[in-house]
């Protein structure tokens, strides 16, 4: 075997070759023809063979180059790597940016990633549900709804009407970036479509309402890796663990399996906090009594990728933006999940407590200048919220909002909706 490929190894290098006669007047390309049926396995070398022969005359090189293309076999060579393509030769060449680095699994996984698609939210609650968390939105927000819906009431369309929208905007921490944008947008609409009753103008603006929000209603994608590895992060206070916990459950109604690391080691009793939700939802919660943080999340995605875990989610200890060593500790980590997965973390999410109004936008900027944000969880919605801070947002940082929280419950914690947060507002 080893003799027949260096037979025909020679002529590439302008050597005589053994049985060939047509080279003595110095031919190079019945070899080069030669070479590239031997190259490729499931091309047929027999039938090139007898047109070497058929060719007499030697000292015209024209029709001995094109008989090798018209002979019978070429057909079907063509046809023969068509028949059986294999399905994962051609994406290595082309690899996604997103999926660098992705393993034989993950390469497995992406039919199912776009079978999935938009898989949160899925299974739509019954009637009964769905009517109980939007009343208690409603109630979460009805501070700000009787405010701003109060204004329509019997009022005429004038400058007064829109000061009295300006006010009430501003005080639902819409910011004024947003509030300038909805109030021009709605003086422009009610002139162009004459509007002259006072609902009108109302419906208009939830109608503005909805475009502004409408680019952070956006859905988590599962199934893009294994693990799927989020990194939860916020300021003191705003419900991290107890978001991981019931983030934790929804998961799991999509059939996912979920593996927890308790990553702040700063907190008293985070790590117990973290392992009570871990028991409720009979999920695995990786913890260290003391250590680095980095530490204990870089081994948490090393068991999630042995175990085959389908999302891994990070705790990570509050801080505020102010502090900057801390800032940086939680950009270490970062990096360490790089190393523990190279595409990974897949999600980096903020939690926010929507009580802390404009302060809350701050929080959004400055960890997602340093992390690079990819989604918010806005929680306490059910206490003195205004709501309009994700108007402002969506005007200055339009970063999706995964998940909104009304209640300490699990199912609290429902994905954001433009309408119906909209409706919430002025219904």
């Amino acid at each position: 075997m080893f003799s027949f490929f260096k037979r025909f190894k020679k002529p590439a290098e302008g050597e005589t070759p053994v049985d060939n006669a047509a080279d003595e007047a110095g031919e190079q390309e019945a070899p080069e023809a030669f070479e590239e049926p031997l190259r490729h396995a499931s091309t047929p070398v027999t039938p090139a063979q007898p047109v070497e022969p058929a060719s007499e005359p030697v000292n015209e090189p024209a029709p001995l180059k094109h008989a090798t293309t018209p002979v019978t076999p070429a057909q079907p060579v063509e046809e023969a790597p068509q028949a059986a393509p294999k399905p994962a030769e051609p994406q290595p060449a082309e690899p996604k940016p997103y999926w660098q680095g992705r393993t034989p699994s993950q390469w497995q996984r992406e039919p199912l990633a776009e079978e999935l698609d938009e898989v949160i939210p899925a299974p739509s609650p019954d009637a009964a549900a769905k009517k109980s968390w939007i009343s208690r939105l409603k109630h979460g927000l009805s501070k700000t709804s009787s405010s701003l819906t109060g204004i329509f009431v019997g009022a005429k369309i004038d400058e007064d009407l829109y000061e009295e929208l300006e006010t009430a905007l501003l005080v639902s921490d819409a910011g004024v970036d947003a509030t300038e944008f909805l109030l021009e947008a709605l003086r422009e609409k009610v002139r162009a479509e004459r509007l002259t009753d006072a609902m009108q103008v109302k419906n208009a603006l939830r109608s503005l309402l909805v475009d502004l929000l409408a680019p952070l209603e956006k859905s988590l994608m599962l199934g893009r890796a294994q693990p799927l590895v989020m990194m939860i992060t916020g300021v003191n206070g705003a419900g991290k663990t107890t978001s991981i916990g019931k983030l934790a459950k929804h998961l799991q109604r999509f059939d996912q399996s979920v593996l927890l690391a308790a990553g702040d080691t700063f907190r008293a009793a985070a790590r117990e906090q973290l392992t009570v939700w871990g028991e409720r939802n009979n999920v695995t919660v990786m913890s260290q009594e003391s250590g680095d943080a980095a530490a204990v999340i870089f081994d948490a995605v090393g068991a999630a990728r042995a175990r085959k875990i389908d999302v891994m989610m990070a705790d990570t200890a509050g801080r505020l933006p102010t502090q900057l060593h801390l800032m940086e500790e939680l950009r270490k980590v970062r990096r360490v999940i790089a190393k523990a997965m190279p595409d990974a973390p897949h999600e980096v999410l903020l939690v926010i407590d929507a009580n802390t109004g404009q302060n809350a936008l701050a929080q959004v900027k400055a960890f997602d200048d340093a992390l690079g944000l990819t989604g918010l969880i806005v929680t306490k919605l059910d206490g003195t919220a205004k709501g309009g801070i994700l108007a402002a947002i969506a005007r200055q940082r339009p970063i999706p909002v995964y998940f909104i929280g009304v209640g300490e419950k699990v199912e609290d914690l429902q994905p954001f909706s433009a309408e119906e947060f909209a409706d919430a507002l002025l219904g």
